[in-house]
């Protein structure tokens, strides 16, 4: 029953792309990891001190100001061709001898930098395709020389192609691109790669940075590929990394972040995850919490994204029996009384023990309100019978001090919801006076402001207003309006707050349900 929120809520993005520009380029500025030799694996520090020096002297060696067309991106790539089969052929005649393919390695490296350029143009990308370019990037995610894949090699290279902001300026270009990597498996040569990557080694660990990224932006451009990108090894490989005893790095938040877009809207992840004893994974995660909250907005943007996965997991009955198997319940009631941020929706699972959570504190933190909120909402929409009844005579004990708690979050969130709404409209009324249109995006941006401002458990308290005065017993319905006047609230407001609340309804359902839901909606409107 949650209205449309749209995309996921926007992360710090200048922090984000600061963030991922220093991953890709910090090898730059750190002493490398020594070559590794393909015959046994000797250590070849000097070789790789070599690589450093030529890997700081230059600097995107692509003429600034210089037209780049499309001749020149094919010489480019011919180059690349060229540089990466003369470098494999070396490498195959010289295993034992490092210095023999040296300088045809650092040559690699130079076009690899400079074929960067390339994600400027995504109409040119055809020509990647076309000339074998895709093929050959993908051949190297196997290079023995780790320092070359990690920090300028196709990791980068294709997290810069795959851009999600690149891939929009030209969709042909990037329907050709996306083709042309996931014909070539992409995503199991990537998860091949990343196995063999060691994380302790800064340059290594920027490659994983880097391949996710890679993983992240075509999963959002053609959504599509997660079940395919999942059953290549990529489910596997997320769970064994985020279970991983290592201490919390940003590779561990990225991870759970692609973990909790594989599994939205996709019941066969689901499946797969609950199969490879995902649920257990993400509860023993989870259980970090139960005691403290966690230490940084990152350790909190990760704990969200375990919930987030977990709660996908629970729409399977059979990832259901798994979470009770693992006592998850339990961890989810400690959770809540400590004062985390669980979200779950599978209310009939969570009865017995959720009925109680709403009432907690008189004070907690706004996402305990939108957790708990969503959590009561879930249940008066779903519950039917004894458990409906339940629940509603939990509203009712100790003289409807429920009702009184459920009142205090609606004026708490209208007060919240009305200030944003005043500075939204000052700043339309500049853009008026600008002479700015204000067109369907910005409309869009503003009601997303305004759900992260309060507005969205504003939405959830009116929501359980109106069903709990719909719900028959008149003590409830008596107690919501009294106190409605005793402190100067409106009918009239809630009213038009569920009734945007209706207009808005979506969470990727059918029409037939949204038609149904706002029916249902405008029905308990009537009576209230």
């Amino acid at each position: 029953i949650d209205p449309d929120r749209g995309a996921k809520r926007p992360r710090d993005e200048g922090s984000r792309e600061e963030s991922r520009s220093r991953q890709k380029t910090a090898g730059r500025d750190a002493r490398r990891a020594p070559v590794r030799s393909e015959a046994d694996g000797e250590e070849q520090t000097a070789d790789g001190e070599k690589i450093l020096e030529r890997l700081m002297d230059q600097d995107a060696e692509d003429p600034e100001g210089e037209l780049v067309d499309e001749s020149t991106v094919k010489k480019m790539i011919l180059t690349f061709e060229k540089r990466s089969y003369k470098n494999q052929e070396l490498r195959i005649k010289f295993p034992d001898n490092p210095e023999k393919f040296m300088e045809a390695e650092l040559d690699l490296n130079d076009i690899i930098q400079e074929m960067h350029v390339i994600a400027t143009i995504p109409e040119l990308y055809h020509l990647l395709v076309e000339l074998n370019a895709v093929h050959s990037l993908l051949g190297l995610l196997s290079h023995d020389n780790t320092d070359i894949l990690s920090i300028t090699g196709p990791c980068v290279t294709l997290s810069e192609l795959t851009d999600i902001d690149t891939l929009h300026e030209s969709e042909e270009g990037a329907e050709v691109l996306i083709d042309a990597l996931l014909e070539g498996q992409v995503v199991a040569l990537m998860v091949q790669n990343m196995e063999r990557l060691d994380e302790t080694v800064k340059e290594e660990a920027d490659g994983v940075y880097n391949t996710l990224a890679v993983i992240e932006n075509m999963a959002e451009f053609r959504p599509g590929l997660c079940t395919e990108a999942a059953q290549q090894g990529l489910m596997q490989w997320l769970l064994k990394r985020i279970k991983a005893k290592m201490p919390f790095d940003a590779n561990k938040l990225y991870c759970s972040e692609i973990l909790a877009i594989l599994l939205q809207n996709n019941d066969k992840t689901r499946e797969l995850l609950g199969e490879m004893d995902g649920i257990d994974v993400l509860l023993q995660q989870l259980s970090v919490f139960k005691r403290h909250n966690p230490a940084t907005a990152e350790e909190q943007e990760m704990m969200e994204n375990l919930f987030d996965a977990l709660c996908s997991c629970l729409m399977l009955p059979a990832n259901r029996d798994r979470f009770l198997r693992g006592e998850g319940l339990q961890l989810m009631n400690l959770m809540l009384r400590s004062h985390c941020s669980p979200k779950n929706t599978n209310c009939h699972l969570f009865t017995p023990i959720l009925l109680t959570f709403f009432f907690l504190t008189l004070k907690p933190c706004f996402l305990l309100a939108e957790h708990v909120c969503s959590i009561i909402a879930s249940m008066l929409r779903n519950l039917k019978g004894q458990q409906r009844s339940r629940l509603l005579s939990k509203f009712t004990e100790n003289d409807c001090e429920k009702v009184d708690r459920l009142m205090e979050l609606h004026f708490k969130y209208l007060e919240a919801v009305q200030l944003a709404d005043k500075r939204i409209e000052g700043e339309k009324h500049d853009m008026v006076r600008r002479g700015e249109i204000i067109d369907d995006a910005m409309d869009d941006e503003f009601y997303l402001r305004r759900l992260d401002a309060g507005l969205f458990v504003l939405q959830l308290v009116c929501y359980i207003m109106v069903e709990i005065c719909n719900a028959g017993v008149p003590q409830l319905q008596q107690r919501v309006h009294q106190i409605l006047n005793l402190r100067g609230g409106s009918v009239k407001i809630v009213r038009h707050i569920m009734r945007e609340y209706a207009e808005n309804i979506g969470d990727g359902k059918s029409e037939e349900f949204k038609e149904s839901e706002q029916k249902r909606i405008l029905e308990l409107l009537e009576n209230f």
